[in-house]
């Protein structure tokens, strides 16, 4: 099969709205938390989230554009553009029949839904609906836009998975490009869940932290205090491009996809397999597809969401896949940095891990102050500060409701 690389980087974050600021928020553990500004919040459970600061869809298009999209396209837009200016690609140059778009995202224009609806309901007489609903809400737009927006006529469709969206999108991505169907494929996801039925969705889930008088340290991955996650939104792009092609156009490669994998838990519809049966098979297919031993990875950056079950199930199952290589790994979850961007969440993950890679760094998992004793403390989880390492394989989990786990492995790119 053909090599997959990576070429160019697009992010747009609670900690920062491009891949520099994103990486200097990783390396000093900043926390993306704050008051929830999109709407009022007092009368719901949690008060806060890591909402996307100063964002400016004006960066990557006009403002007519804008107004025809909902935020998660909006997102979207801005995190392939900064990934399109910064991989070198002349447009006039590549075959576009053989360049595609794979996006994702777990839940799509809510924002836009959820407006129409309040219109609606607050309204008399013949119902008015926007003619921009529908392609507003549809969770595949943002693909289309993003090929529209480039003249991609190749592989174009959306991957929905709940937060295993957007690294299913990525070894979908992968495999095309593996399988000879694309040459270039723009990957990645983005979220705008942070709305009020976003917000009350979840609560009534008891899924979200609600430490709303410490909101700054409420996501709290393996800590014996945690109690939920915060929501998160924004977005992250990937160019994977079949590593001839990259070469030839004398590409600047920043990694390597090698690897990944796609299960199912078939347990329950919300909690993990309290063993980690799903995470353990998704991690150990990921390392067969790569060839690659468990011995070669440096780093995990895990699912990590912050809730009781899911960070007790992850952590066994990692034990359970690498045994002994578990106590020389390090493992951290950004999420206690970016909350959880839901479909983008993977996405984001993996921009955080091919940092990690460039920059010879781990980034922490924040907002540690109590071990739990059910999480093995001979684990580095990498706890409050980033640490120095060179990182030569990082693997990165992600797991949706409906028990899917999709995992993918990047390594330092050698010709």
């Amino acid at each position: 099969m053909r090599r997959v690389v990576i070429t160019g980087l697009g992010a747009v974050t609670p900690i920062g709205n491009t891949v520099s600021a994103f990486l200097e928020g990783l390396q000093t553990g900043k926390s993306g938390a704050c008051p929830i500004t999109h709407f009022d919040a007092s009368l719901f459970k949690t008060h806060f989230a890591c909402e996307l600061k100063d964002f400016d869809p004006e960066v990557a298009m006009d403002r007519k554009e804008a107004r025809r999209m909902d935020l998660f396209c909006q997102y979207a837009m801005v995190a392939v553009d900064e990934a399109i200016r910064g991989c070198g690609l002349d447009l006039e140059k590549i075959d576009k029949d053989r360049a595609g778009v794979i996006w994702a995202s777990g839940i799509g224009g809510l924002v836009s839904l959820e407006k129409e609806i309040e219109t609606f309901a607050q309204g008399s007489g013949t119902p008015r609906y926007s003619p921009f609903l529908i392609p507003r809400m549809i969770t595949d737009i943002a693909a289309g836009h993003i090929s529209i927006q480039y003249g991609f006529r190749g592989v174009n469709y959306a991957t929905v998975s709940a937060c295993a969206s957007s690294n299913h999108a990525m070894i979908n991505a992968m495999d095309c490009i593996r399988m000879g169907r694309a040459d270039l494929v723009i990957t990645g996801g983005s979220e705008a869940a942070v709305t009020h039925a976003g917000l009350g969705g979840f609560n009534s889930m008891k899924a979200l932290s609600e430490r709303n008088d410490d909101y700054l340290t409420a996501s709290r991955p393996f800590d014996k205090d945690r109690d939920g996650f915060v929501l998160g939104e924004g977005a992250g792009a990937l160019i994977l491009e079949e590593m001839e092609h990259a070469i030839k156009r004398g590409a600047t490669i920043y990694a390597e996809v090698c690897g990944g994998a796609m299960t199912a838990d078939a347990y329950h519809m919300t909690a993990p397999h309290p063993e980690g049966l799903g995470a353990t098979n998704v991690m150990k297919e990921t390392l067969k597809d790569a060839g690659l031993n468990r011995e070669d990875v440096d780093y995990v950056n895990v699912h990590g969401t912050s809730t009781p079950l899911g960070d007790i199930a992850e952590v066994k199952a990692i034990q359970k896949v690498f045994g002994d290589e578990a106590y020389k790994l390090n493992v951290s979850s950004t999420k206690s940095m970016t909350g959880h961007l839901l479909g983008a969440a993977g996405a984001v993950e993996a921009i955080a891990c091919i940092l990690a890679m460039q920059h010879g760094f781990i980034p922490p998992t924040i907002n540690h102050f109590t071990d739990d004793p059910e999480i093995d403390s001979r684990l580095n989880l990498t706890f409050n500060e980033a640490q120095t390492r060179k990182v030569r394989v990082a693997l990165s989990n992600t797991f949706g409701f409906g028990g899917h786990n999709a995992s993918v492995l990047f390594k330092q790119f050698e010709k």
